[in-house]
């Protein structure tokens, strides 16, 4: 490898360095102050080093830029693993202005690696290749859907930090506190947005998933709902009920054809309030999902009959 500054390419394209403990200063440190650098403290006997390193190379390539990294071998570099406590290996640490800003022990999953490095993108308003602030907005919803919640949620705040009237990562913030079961949380970090972006559909929509969270909380049995409505079609509240329970326990669908036959059989029941509910579930729900364009298609049909 041909060793060229951090601002620089290496030969084979990347931005990845083999730097010494002499050039830790220069070479992470202060480079730090202009592009995040990661640091990859590894030895050439660590087995778990070796699986880690590629990934993290072919990752931090893919940022085209958006951070850097930069290879310290333990062995070679006492004092700064002393300094910065290096206990075990691999660890990798992120600086950013000068600073150790996020890290992790131990070789991790690629999904991680990429996670890792989209924080750190977000968290200094660089452009990762895609878009920026937009590319890691994708990345947190791809986590959020995988189930990778707290970083998820780190994400989205990173952004606010760059953006703070970003509207799709308040939204972000609050389903991913809601994943977690925190709708208190869910619920001040609503409270807490802007008021130039209170209209904004993604905090629209995070008003109508914290409501139906609330719901979910005292929803009842669907198994005893459902009997009671089967025993009398016409208990509007049992079927209110069941649609709540249903869509507590993840059936949109049959929750809202439930609403519906509700609707159907008296719309003005309890001031309408089959067709707020239907309103509730669509705006919390993405826009062009089946469950709300099918929906939205029968209760117009019932509306204008």
């Amino acid at each position: 490898m041909i060793e060229l500054g951090m601002g620089q390419k290496t030969q084979s394209g990347g931005y990845v360095k083999d730097v010494t403990e002499a050039e830790f200063m220069n070479e992470v440190v202060e480079a730090s102050k202009d592009v995040p650098v990661i640091v990859d403290f590894w030895a050439p006997w660590c087995g778990p080093c070796k699986t880690l390193g590629p990934m993290l190379e072919d990752a931090v390539n893919a940022a085209k830029g958006a951070v850097r990294m930069a290879k310290v071998n333990v062995d070679e570099a006492q004092a700064i693993a002393g300094q910065l406590r290096i206990q075990s290996i691999p660890t990798v640490y992120a600086f950013y202005q000068g600073q150790p800003v996020d890290g992790f022990q131990g070789a991790v999953p690629q999904s991680e690696i990429k996670a890792f490095i989209d924080r750190l993108i977000a968290q200094s308003g660089g452009e990762a290749p895609g878009g920026g602030l937009e590319e890691a907005l994708a990345a947190a919803e791809e986590m959020l859907e995988q189930g990778a919640v707290t970083d998820a949620v780190q994400i989205f705040g990173a952004v606010l930090g760059e953006d703070p009237a970003n509207a799709a990562a308040y939204g972000g913030m609050v389903r991913a506190h809601l994943a977690m079961g925190e709708v208190d949380q869910a619920e001040a970090i609503l409270n807490g947005a802007p008021a130039e972006i209170s209209s904004a559909p993604e905090l629209e929509a995070a008003h109508a998933q914290i409501q139906l969270a609330r719901q979910a909380e005292n929803a009842g049995p669907v198994a005893d709902l459902m009997a009671q409505v089967e025993a009398d079609p016409d208990n509007h509240q049992a079927r209110f009920d069941l649609a709540q329970a249903l869509h507590a326990k993840g059936d949109a669908a049959a929750a809202v054809d439930q609403l519906l036959e509700l609707f159907r059989r008296d719309r003005e029941w309890n001031d309408g309030a089959a067709k707020t509910q239907l309103f509730t579930l669509f705006d919390a729900m993405k826009p062009n999902d089946p469950v709300v364009l099918k929906g939205r298609r029968k209760l117009s049909s019932m509306l204008f009959a």
